[in-house]
């Protein structure tokens, strides 16, 4: 990726809602090369949403759980995996993943624990013929968190290697 276009997109982690405007101005080029830029990297793929990151605890979510699977791979296993995911937006990541024997990774909120139970309860029983072992990590948000979740920190990150 091209310099500049790194450095679009640092700017875009550290606020998206800059505009265009704003965002030339600190980059020193046009507006309309900045509009694209952007343009071009949305048709491309590398910027998929514009989102906010809220305070999960403020929207009543107490637990984040991070549960790594062994997994029988089927034929139809991710196409299977995209339709259930979409019945839980509580699943903000799901991908297949390698190391500790496991094959598969997920993260997901939950609002308290009897949620997070019935969660898992769910998910064991839907893939319970695929999943050969289940390992959870639990983390509270309302615990000592040293850094909470956010991709801003990959802004100063991703301008460096563009540089």
């Amino acid at each position: 990726m091209k310099p500049m276009a790194l450095k679009l997109v640092s700017e875009l982690l550290k606020n998206s809602r800059k505009s265009d405007r704003e965002i030339a101005k600190k980059l020193r080029i046009s507006q309309p090369t900045v509009s694209r830029m952007r343009n071009a990297l949305e048709r491309e793929g590398v910027i998929q949403e514009y989102t906010i990151v809220p305070d999960f605890t403020k929207l009543g979510y107490e637990i984040a759980a991070i549960s790594c699977v062994r997994a029988k791979v089927r034929t139809d296993y991710m196409e299977r995996a995209k339709k259930w995911v979409q019945k839980h937006p509580n699943i903000v990541l799901m991908a297949k993943a390698e190391g500790s024997g496991k094959n598969g990774v997920m993260v997901s909120l939950h609002k308290n624990y009897t949620e997070f139970s019935k969660f898992v309860t769910e998910t064991q029983a839907d893939w319970q013929d695929d999943i050969e072992t289940y390992d959870t990590m639990l983390i509270s948000l309302q615990g000592q968190v040293v850094r909470a979740f956010s991709l801003r920190t990959l802004a100063d990150d991703v301008q460096v290697q563009g540089e």
